[in-house]
């Protein structure tokens, strides 16, 4: 029998309760010939706080989802299945689906400490802001777009009476 990537549908915030569960569930059970791996997906995301404070976390992937390498049977099935937390497998019909290869890489490589890193803030399109540093310290504008993979928004600053787009790190403003 093949050992498959399987997706459990979770509780939201029991992630890893659920993991240390079903790792409770196998070890009492003797079945970690055919349940070997539970992965809970993370990356690290910095968010720019008020007065520009970065702060780093990591955050789940996938809130409400764990991922289980098994081979899939009765008994390992109705194990996982009844572990307290776990809502269900992901699947059609009720019947679990596999995760490809490629799939599960793709997820996985989000983890990586070499993944691009994502940055968190509490600023929204069409928000008003005060730019607090560099060239344009002290004008006010408003958010046209945010770009959290790359820390930075788009703000429309009014310089001479026209509207300008200017590109600034999270850092450089603050909400009004």
């Amino acid at each position: 029998m093949a050992k498959k990537w399987y997706v459990l549908h979770t509780y939201s915030g029991y992630e890893n309760k659920v993991k240390s569960n079903l790792e409770h569930r196998i070890e009492s059970m003797g079945l970690e010939d055919r349940i070997f791996d539970i992965q809970i997906p993370t990356e690290e995301v910095t968010e720019i706080k008020d007065g520009g404070r970065r702060v780093t976390s990591d955050k789940k992937v996938f809130p409400g989802y764990v991922l289980v390498r098994m081979e899939l049977d009765d008994q390992s099935w109705s194990v996982v299945r009844n572990t307290p937390g776990v809502t269900g497998f992901v699947g059609a019909q009720g019947k679990p689906s596999p995760l490809s290869r490629e799939e599960f890489n793709k997820i996985m490589k989000r983890t990586h400490s070499d993944a691009p890193r994502k940055t968190a803030s509490n600023l929204s399109v069409g928000q008003s802001v005060k730019v607090v540093s560099g060239p344009l310290a002290e004008f006010d504008g408003t958010i046209s777009e945010v770009q959290p993979d790359a820390g930075k928004v788009k703000v429309m600053v009014s310089i001479f009476g026209r509207e300008t787009p200017v590109e600034l790190s999270y850092d450089q403003v603050s909400r009004l």
